[in-house]
């Protein structure tokens, strides 16, 4: 089955442990999506309150909002546990990393779209970001930096708000 194929996958994306809080929530994320699967609205309901029940359990022990709505890549990893919150109507592509103290969400609410995260994309901590924009792929998101505007490929954000940074190739250190 798919679902379990997925958990295998994120059980090896946190290196086989079970204890850590990324993986609990990712379980009941693949539980939560699995359940859409379900035709009958009358067979979903029971699993759909034990979900959000989980979620909710899950939400208290680790301090961690993903709710099930959010499409998300291989290899989707929460390095740090706490105080993360990632809006429903947010994406992420591949390899993703984010860290505690992380905001994906909504600039405004009368706006109702969240960011979209490409792929090899590294959240650090404490970093905010908001509204309808673009991350692109194998883009660094700095330490508590406030982006709010899109970020091309290879480049790197930092500060508040971000600044944009091209990439250098490590090899010549020309920008990419």
């Amino acid at each position: 089955m798919k679902p379990f194929r997925n958990i295998r996958a994120d059980l090896a994306t946190y290196e086989g442990k079970w204890s850590s809080q990324g993986f609990w929530v990712m379980v009941v994320y693949r539980f939560g999506r699995w359940r859409y699967t379900i035709r009958s609205g009358l067979l979903r309901k029971p699993f759909s309150l034990l979900y959000k029940t989980f979620y909710k359990i899950v939400q208290i022990l680790t301090g961690i909002e993903l709710p099930c709505e959010v499409p998300l890549g291989e290899n989707f990893r929460i390095e740090h546990f706490g105080d993360i919150i990632v809006s429903g109507y947010a994406s992420f592509g591949d390899n993703c990393i984010i860290r505690n103290g992380v905001t994906v969400g909504l600039k405004n609410i009368e706006e109702k779209t969240a960011p979209r995260i490409g792929d090899r994309v590294n959240i650090g901590a404490g970093a905010k970001i908001l509204g309808n924009i673009t991350i692109g792929s194998d883009v660094d998101i700095g330490a508590n930096a406030v982006v709010i505007s899109s970020v091309p490929d290879h480049s790197i954000a930092v500060g508040v708000p971000a600044k944009i940074i091209p990439k250098r190739d490590k090899r010549d250190g020309i920008p990419r």
